[in-house]
Formats: structure tokens, sequence, C-alpha cells
């Protein structure tokens, strides 16, 4: 497969070798103000710069690995790449709310929302794969999150809970993208993207069941291709007429795509953000903001 050209299609044309990323972490401000760490982190020659688009996001530089410092293994930061934290935000969730994260490991998102929640309201964490839902309570417990709730489930039917949600984030398993992945190029196929694509329109269909009237979902990817994302969610649309896409309101990024080879998708789809790594020094990432409407 020819991912390039797919690209192109898009309007994007760049060398993907020479595209830089820039590492990221998220100060935890649940244990720790934003001041206290900066000076800390500053002291051990760590290069800090404030991330104009997220609450508590910073890239950095360092010689050495910032896992390995007091400071993380005391929970005060987590390290998270900079288009990876704009799930969470642009899901806004609030103290009262009773939100679900569909897939929540390894918990950089379930421990934003709870940091921007305060700990406050209720988090339902869901993940199917045990060796991954370790990942995911250490890093509650790291973190000091309290809000949270885990269970070993299938998100494709998260409906069984029995409970409506004031928000949803389904950060859906996706095929990556080359930013995260050595070698993606090389690897995937189409009929990677089919089954992943597959995946995603059964948890979303989930995602629907559970999500109360007047609620937020958040649909997100680390991935580029439309295949997993814009067409997903075109699909969803036609599925369920309930649901509306609204503005993300990031100042970052670039629209979706509203159309793909031969095929005219949804014009609000334009709402919907890209990170391409070339333009945002990010991973490549996809957010999708949708409502559900009486």
């Amino acid at each position: 497969m020819d991912f390039l050209k797919k690209y192109e299609l898009m309007g994007e044309t760049f060398n993907p070798e020479k595209t830089k990323q820039k590492k990221a972490l998220r100060i935890n401000t649940l244990k720790i103000t934003e001041q206290e760490l900066i000076k800390r982190l500053t002291k051990k020659k760590v290069k800090l710069e404030k991330i104009k688009f997220l609450k508590h996001g910073y890239f950095y530089e360092a010689d050495f690995s910032l896992a390995s410092t007091q400071e993380y293994l005391q929970g005060y930061f987590y390290i998270q790449d900079a288009a990876a934290q704009t799930p969470a935000e642009v899901l806004n969730p609030e103290q009262e709310e009773i939100i679900l994260d569909m897939a929540a490991s390894p918990g950089g998102k379930c421990t934003q929302i709870a940091q921007l929640m305060k700990n406050k309201g209720i988090i339902i964490a869901l993940e199917e794969n045990k060796s991954r839902m370790q990942s995911l309570i250490n890093n509650i417990e790291r973190l000091s999150v309290t809000n949270t709730t885990i269970f070993k489930k299938d998100a494709r039917f998260s409906q069984d809970l029995g409970i409506q949600f004031d928000k949803i984030l389904l950060d859906a398993p996706c095929g990556g993208n080359f930013c995260v992945e050595k070698d993606y190029f090389k690897k995937r196929t189409q009929q990677d993207l089919d089954s992943k694509s597959r995946t995603q329109k059964e948890l979303l269909r989930s995602a629907y069941l559970s999500l109360k009237k007047e609620g937020i979902l958040i649909y997100s990817t680390c991935s580029l291709e439309p295949e997993e994302n814009e067409l997903v969610i075109d699909w969803f649309l036609k599925e369920f007429k309930e649901m509306k896409i609204v503005e993300t309101n990031l100042n970052i990024g670039s629209p979706g795509i509203t159309e793909y080879k031969n095929l005219k998708l949804n014009k609000d789809l334009k709402l919907t953000k890209r990170f391409w790594p070339h333009q945002t020094n990010t991973d490549g990432f996809f957010v999708a903001r949708l409502k559900k409407w009486v």
C-alpha cells in the first residue's frame, strides 16, 4: 500500500523521515503545582516549554530518561505526547459527571480526565486485556487518582453496565502511524485497516448505546488513515442520526477531510481535527467531538 500517495490525496506531501516530534509531558496537579515541578526539573537541567494548546502540557528536552527520576516515580508528571493530551481536554469533563473511558490502558487519558475533574465525579475505565490492565492500575495509583473504577471488560459491550454516561472517551484501538511504530509502512496492509475499522465501528455502536441524551462522545485515534477516522465517523453519523459532530475548540490541527478518492463524506467532518506530524511536531493523531441530540 502506498501510504504517501494516500496522504497526497488528502493534500499533504512530506517526507516522514524528516518529521520531528517534540517530546512532551503532562504535569499532574493532583500531586504537585506546575511551578514546583518546573523548579525541580529545571534544577536537573531539563528544558521545559509550555504547550500553548494544553492546560498542563509541556514540551521537554533532557539528556536522560525522565522516567528514571524521583518526580516521575512519585507521580508528579506523566510522559505523554502533546496530541494525545487533547482528547481529554476536548471532552471537558465536569466534576459532577459520570465518565466512561472505553479503552483506558495504559492510563494517560484516564488519569488526565481525573486530573481535570480534580478527583471528583466518577470515571469508569474499561480494559479487556489483563496484562494491559496492570499498567492502568499502576498509573492510577502512581498519579493518586481516586475517582476511577476499573472493569476488565470488552468495551464493545459497555451497555451491559446498565449506566448512561454524561460523557464518553473512545480512544480507539488503531493501526498506529509512522511516528509510533518502526517500519510502519512496511508492516501495514489494507486488511489491517479494514479489521481495525470493523472494531472501531463496534465500539462506536456501544458508545452510542451507553451515552445519555445530550451527552458528549470523543473519538480519537493515533492513526492518520481515513479508513480509521473520517470514514468511520461518516458511517457512524449515517447509522445513528441523533449523533452530530460539534467543534473541538482546538486551535491546532488541520480540518478533517470531507472527500476521499471518489467518496463524498459528511461536510461536518471539517470540524474534526487531524494532527499532521510535519505541521504540529507531534505524533499523528485524529480527534472528533460528537453530541447525542434528543
